[in-house]
């Protein structure tokens, strides 16, 4: 890892970043994608030193509360995280300023801060997403190597449950020809119905490809699933989108059990959801009368 000054910590839509590359090695992360012109390699690791100095002068700055996310390139709770505690310094700025919060992740490290999330949902709303796509545990380490795996998550979001924290699973990338069968994505839901999640964020079955996360998917496909890159190549070429075969039963089935046990499933409701800022406190005004 290196140290980076940033000169901003919060995007247009209030997202964050307080590290930039991941040490997860996920084999088909966008992230690694050339468009987004990361200037040192993926697992190089850096770290903006000021985030923390930069989000609390951020939030100052805001005239209305609103939900802060992290999460969308980089998790932050690789395990670097728990060397420069940066995230945590920042939930403890969200918490004290009123904010809303919100993290995707794959790790169980999002635990360490159930005290904080804890805290913030009581002031405001709290939502842990969460991402899920390999059943399998052996599978799983295999597409996920550095990474918590689908059990771990598992206990994590039945822990979040147990806290009274929301969570939002993410079902994506289904890779075709390796995880995008019926056991699979019915494992899953499984999980996510005994979880008791509020919703399930899904854009179809299939995966992403671009320049930059292209070779290293293929390449990481070459070492553990031989022959494999090259049924990618006769069957989808240089797409972009690459839908899974079985994605017309798969989604029929995705949507069946979200229906079937109240599972929050359309996008939009779920990104407007993350979004929405509410105060659970209560209202000075109120309060003289």
């Amino acid at each position: 890892m290196h140290y980076v000054e940033a000169k901003g910590i919060l995007s247009a839509k209030n997202g964050m970043n307080i590290y930039r590359g991941c040490s997860h090695g996920c084999i088909y992360c966008d992230s690694r994608s050339s468009c987004y012109q990361m200037e040192h390699e993926f697992e190089d690791i850096a770290v903006k030193q000021n985030a923390v100095d930069l989000l609390a002068a951020a939030l100052k700055r805001k005239r209305k509360k609103c939900m802060i996310g992290t999460g969308a390139m980089t998790d932050p709770y690789i395990p670097l995280e728990l060397e420069t505690g940066y995230l945590r310094q920042s939930l403890e700025l969200i918490e004290e300023q009123g904010f809303g919060f919100t993290v995707l992740t794959k790790s169980d490290r999002v635990l360490r801060d159930l005290d904080l999330l804890q805290k913030i949902n009581a002031k405001t709303k709290c939502v842990v997403q969460m991402t899920l796509t390999t059943y399998d545990e052996e599978l799983c380490r295999k597409l996920e190597p550095n990474v918590s795996t689908t059990k771990a998550r598992f206990e994590v979001l039945k822990q979040l449950r147990d806290a009274g924290i929301p969570t939002v699973v993410w079902l994506c990338p289904i890779l075709p020809f390796i995880n995008d069968t019926q056991a699979n994505i019915s494992g899953l839901l499984d999980y996510c119905i005994e979880a008791k999640v509020y919703g399930i964020i899904c854009f179809g079955m299939g995966v992403t490809l671009r320049d930059g996360n292209r070779e290293y998917f293929y390449r990481q496909l070459d070492k553990s699933f031989p022959g494999l890159k090259e049924k990618y190549i006769r069957t989808y070429g240089r797409q972009y989108i690459l839908s899974s075969p079985e994605q017309h039963n798969l989604m029929q089935l995705f949507k069946q059990k979200c229906r079937q046990h109240g599972i929050v499933h359309d996008n939009r409701q779920l990104f407007a959801y993350l979004s929405e800022f509410i105060s659970k406190q209560p209202d000075p005004q109120l309060s003289l009368f």
